[in-house]
């Protein structure tokens, strides 16, 4: 699930910190990677990373690893992970266990070094940790990655990881709001002072920096379309992801808000880049990614032509299954779209 919809309520050490670098408002898409040469619409792949994913058994560091690399031979410009602790869907059934998100992504940035596929987390729970040690984090893969993170955020919505990891669960968007006032402030100026209701930051540093310093770090993508946190996101993203919809026309309320969001607080709305998603019923269907798209090659290929007809910049592939083999099967569609050129 991306984001959230609610709206509830030393020796080595530097002599001086940096001067703050002028502030960005509204960012634009110049952080945001290209993809491809010659594509018109980035992709991207959701890596398996929970028990009773589409991967089948459960996912190993080497199976994820294996996905990454078959996702990158075979043209994907991204790959993509959930942050979660624990998995009790649908509610009342058994726990389900999934890797934690960040350190996974910061192996598999070293592991990958020397590739251009970035490698984002879709989304990052800012309940789950301080927003200076998610700024802090999001660096750190950066500089392992030598520049390919891109970092997604959202408020949370599954509670019982919340009950049993005892984080708080009210106020989910107005501590969001508090946490991603932080952490622009760190990944674009290098520090934070906001004296918020839930979280603070007092002359807050963020040193190092990472290999993108002078251009603001890495990409920030907010994952959610209810009102305030569109509102947020219009202040403080580069990019916007709306979560899941099986085809082009599913989606297009959600691009309206997202336009009047940016329009009322001043930000032309072309300076978002739009990311979408979609599951994707592959040969030997699991049934886990549901409500997915289905058909052959080229059918597949005329439902995502759909989503970049609407301006969508990056799209996520949620396969299913999702194994290398599959992965390799993909790589049909791939051509199929990438045969479109860049008109």
């Amino acid at each position: 699930m991306i984001g959230d919809s609610s709206e509830t309520k030393g020796a080595d050490a530097p002599n001086a910190p940096p001067g703050p670098r002028p502030r960005t408002p509204n960012p634009g898409p110049h952080r945001w990677p290209s993809p491809r040469p010659g594509r018109a619409m980035g992709l991207g792949l959701m890596v398996p990373i929970s028990e009773g994913s589409a991967f089948g058994p459960t996912p190993r560091f080497a199976d994820m690893l294996a996905i990454t690399q078959t996702a990158d031979a075979v043209g994907f410009d991204a790959v993509w992970f959930a942050d979660h602790l624990v998995f009790e869907l649908p509610a009342g059934t058994a726990p389900r266990g999934i890797w934690e998100c960040w350190t996974t992504m910061a192996g598999l940035a070293a592991a990958t070094n020397g590739s251009a596929i970035q490698i984002g987390c879709l989304v990052a729970c800012t309940g789950f940790r301080n927003p200076g040690v998610i700024a802090k984090m999001a660096e750190a893969i950066d500089e392992i990655g030598q520049g390919r993170f891109i970092l997604g955020l959202g408020a949370g919505w599954h509670e019982p990881e919340y009950r049993q990891f005892g984080f708080p669960f009210d106020h989910r968007v107005g501590r969001f709001e508090d946490a991603i006032r932080i952490i622009h402030g760190m990944l674009r100026d290098g520090r934070a002072d906001v004296d918020g209701e839930f979280f603070q930051a007092e002359g807050m540093l963020n040193l190092p920096r990472g290999p993108r310093a002078e251009s603001g770090g890495p990409p920030i993508l907010i994952g959610s379309s209810g009102p305030r946190m569109l509102g947020l996101l219009a202040r403080y993203a580069d990019a916007w992801n709306s979560g899941w919809q099986r085809s082009g026309e599913d989606l297009k309320p959600k691009l309206d808000a997202l336009d009047a969001a940016c329009r009322e607080v001043g930000r032309d709305p072309a300076s978002v880049v739009r990311t979408a998603g979609a599951n994707i019923a592959l040969p030997g269907y699991l049934g886990v990614r549901p409500d997915a798209m289905e058909g052959d090659e080229d059918a597949l290929a005329d439902a995502i032509r759909s989503f970049r007809a609407l301006g969508i910049q990056h799209f996520v592939c949620g396969l299913d299954p999702c194994t290398p083999e599959s992965v390799e099967w993909f790589a049909g569609v791939i051509a199929r779209l990438d045969g479109d050129g860049a008109g």
